[in-house]
């Protein structure tokens, strides 16, 4: 089968990687893709609007979509339209991201446990509501904002000024519309599923760290690095997180005429009251993907051909590793205000000698030679025991790597290995 995958960031480098390692697979192309995606398959540089072609002239038996923009803007009703089948959800069904106040809606409907919320489309009204909601408060941009969208100030005069910052065009369209939340206590955690618009399976947990900072310190990011499985995902939470979360939410969405095909990565505040839904992503998470991809042992052209298709019912269900991994996110100075771009990289492979798999985001090459393109880079990514194994084997490979104008957390993993020792005491 011949696959196309859309995308260039360390997700991406993690799903070619993995499609790449499929019996099934007879070739594999990726656009814009990026240096180490072009490990795995042949890049093409195709224009947004000539994918659709492309896929029909070449025979593309299956449309992987990484990100979440072309997905919001129809790629995938498109390339359905041709007949063609794609692993992603329509146009439709990934408003669950592309507007977090329809999520909420959603939510509603469907008795989804989540924050208690309200929506605006002017600054004067959303001030006038800040009160019902007390401080700290979560105040997000209705639309994509590339993770970014979203402020919890703790005093009332923080609050107006990024009220105003929203509708001033901060996040341009994305926060046209704003959606202030009640502001949830508890550990965030990261759960994934399948669905094919009728059937769903779980597919792993993770967490991620969002600060720019050791410690949880600074300003959130795109993802500074991941660990997979979450053990504070309990099996018994997971079962509880399907049936009271993604169950719902699927057969809400197939009832109202917006089947979700691909999929559902759920964020989740573990409250005292139990999980509650955070946010939907319509896409593998980043750097959630690279850990997942470490741990999946099967074949993930079959497994996504399936979901596709819409037998996700007649399979078995999808199966990953014991083993821990955990990812360090290499970003470049400057991120995630203004990263500094053109910094040399080398000895990947040195990295790669001890174990490790390093997944190239925000590369390019500049005469023969990998640099910095963006503000994530590199994904050093490990497996181990216990986390902190795959901790000690990240870092490792970390400090191989040359790359003077890149930084990372130290980190990553530190909750995790609180309850390890709190379990070994």
């Amino acid at each position: 089968m011949k696959v196309l995958l859309i995308g260039s960031g360390g997700r991406e480098h993690a799903l070619a990687w993995k499609l790449a390692q499929s019996p099934r697979l007879s070739k594999l192309y990726a656009t814009p893709g990026n240096p180490g995606i072009a490990q795995h398959a042949e890049l093409v540089d195709i224009e947004p609007h000539n994918i659709v072609g492309f896929a029909r002239e070449e025979n593309i038996g299956l449309v992987v979509i990484g990100p979440e923009q072309p997905l919001v803007e129809g790629l995938a009703d498109r390339l359905r339209e041709q007949g063609i089948l794609v692993f992603g959800p329509s146009q439709a069904a990934a408003q669950l991201e592309g507007s977090k106040g329809f999520t909420k809606d959603l939510c509603r409907r469907a008795n989804i446990p989540t924050a208690d919320y309200a929506r605006f489309t002017d600054a004067g009204s959303a001030k006038a509501a800040l009160p019902r909601f007390g401080l700290p408060v979560v105040i997000k941009a209705d639309g994509l904002a590339a993770g970014k969208g979203v402020v919890i100030p703790e005093t009332a005069e923080d609050a107006e000024a990024a009220i105003d910052d929203m509708f001033g065009g901060s996040f341009g369209e994305a926060g046209a519309e704003v959606v202030i939340e009640e502001y949830m206590t508890g550990e965030e955690a990261s759960f994934f599923a399948l669905t094919d618009g009728t059937n769903m399976v779980a597919f792993g947990s993770a967490q991620d760290h969002k600060r720019v900072g050791d410690g949880d310190t600074g300003p959130n990011t795109g993802g500074m690095g991941a660990y997979s499985p979450a053990s504070i995902l309990t099996p018994a939470l997971e079962a509880q997180v399907m049936e009271e979360i993604i169950r719902p939410t699927v057969e809400t969405m197939a009832a109202e005429g917006i089947p979700y095909s691909g999929v559902l990565y759920a964020g989740l505040m573990l409250t005292a009251e139990g999980p509650k839904l955070i946010e939907y992503n319509c896409r593998f998470g980043d750097p959630e993907a690279q850990v997942l991809m470490t741990r999946f042992d099967g074949d993930l052209v079959t497994l996504l051909a399936d979901v596709a298709e819409g037998r996700l019912g007649e399979i078995e269900k999808p199966a990953l590793a014991d083993r821990i991994a955990l990812t360090v996110v290499m970003a470049a100075k400057g991120y995630p205000a203004t990263p500094e771009k053109g910094g040399a990289i080398g000895h990947i492979d040195r990295a790669e000698a001890l174990g490790a798999r390093v997944f190239q985001a925000g590369t390019a090459l500049s005469n023969g030679k990998l640099v910095a393109a963006g503000g994530r880079v590199l994904a050093v990514t490990a497996t181990g025991n216990s986390v902190a194994d795959a901790q000690l084997a990240a870092y490792a490979a970390v400090d191989q790597i040359d790359f003077p104008s890149g930084f990372c957390r130290r980190d990553i993993g530190w909750r995790e290995l609180e309850r390890e020792a709190a379990r070994v005491a």
